[in-house]
């Protein structure tokens, strides 16, 4: 489904219960700038591709959480 970004203002609440069972497509000025999408299921693949970037593939969402503050920390320094 596509919207247009004041169409979508306008109807916040509608679309976000909408985007539970298809994607909304944000338009502005005719032009697709957004999608808004259901999360369930999308989280695990997004879980997923974090670990592909850190060492060792089976990490938990803790152990990631705590490489990347150290990266973070590291850069800050």
């Amino acid at each position: 489904m596509r919207v247009s970004a004041t169409e979508f203002k306008m109807n916040m609440g509608k679309y976000i219960e909408r985007a539970a069972v298809e994607d909304i497509i944000i338009t502005r000025n005719g032009k697709d700038v957004a999608l808004l999408t259901n999360v369930e299921g999308k989280r695990k693949d997004a879980l997923k591709s974090l670990r592909g970037i850190i060492k060792g593939a089976e990490l938990t969402r803790g152990q990631i959480r705590e490489e990347r503050l150290g990266r973070y920390r590291e850069n800050s320094n």
